[in-house]
């Protein structure tokens, strides 16, 4: 069995403490105001394959008591040993048993009812999901969703590239399981948008 180089792993946080916090507070902004971009800046050295946003969020809300999947790309490249080595984190085989599911952008994404949706006395130990995409933004443009439900006023624009075309029909059934359900964090390389599940989303035309 080969011992893994450690040496050529990115590093963390220049200062743990401090990074974690801050990324920890744009990672709630995010989901105190669903659809809303939130730039969560980072100096870890980012693995291979990842988006600074999500692996800056797991590198702050992992820890040696939480079990993580992670989609082939990142499976395959230095991310896993990056995160085991600088949060103690469990990487599992099965998307069903982790409480963090990370999605590379372009690979297949667990359905969301096959992750743990908690219960309704521990809506807690839900899974939270985070996707790699290809482009977020709040911006009004054509194909945005409506993002309507708690932490939003009226409604939130949200326009995202990259999901699979049947991630709005899941989202719908996820948001039904309240208070079960998961909660997804989208990634664009700088920014993230948090998707509570008491979010609702209308896409235009009602698709």
């Amino acid at each position: 069995m080969n011992t893994p180089d450690l040496s050529t792993l990115g590093a963390g946080f220049s200062h743990e403490a401090l990074g974690s916090q801050a990324v920890f507070r744009q990672a709630l902004q995010a989901l105190s105001h669903p659809g809303r971009c939130i730039a969560v800046p980072s100096d870890a050295q980012v693995p291979q394959g990842a988006h600074p946003a999500s692996a800056a969020f797991l590198l702050a809300m992992l820890d040696s008591d939480c079990r993580v999947w992670l989609s082939p790309r990142l499976a395959s490249g230095p991310a896993a040993l990056w995160l085991q080595f600088h949060t103690g984190c469990t990487v599992v085989p099965s998307a069903a048993d982790a409480a963090f599911v990370w999605v590379a952008q372009g690979d297949a994404m667990p359905a969301l009812h096959e992750l743990e949706q908690g219960s309704d006395a521990y809506p807690d130990q839900s899974a939270t999901c985070v996707i790699d995409v290809a482009g977020l933004t709040s911006a009004h443009a054509d194909g945005a969703w409506e993002l309507s439900g708690p932490g939003i006023q009226s409604t939130q624009a949200l326009s995202v590239q990259g999901l699979p075309p049947d991630f709005t029909r899941q989202w719908a059934a996820n948001q039904a399981r309240f208070p079960r359900g998961v909660d997804v964090f989208l990634a664009s390389e700088s920014h993230l948008a948090g998707l509570p599940r008491t979010t609702r989303i209308a896409t235009p035309g009602g698709r």
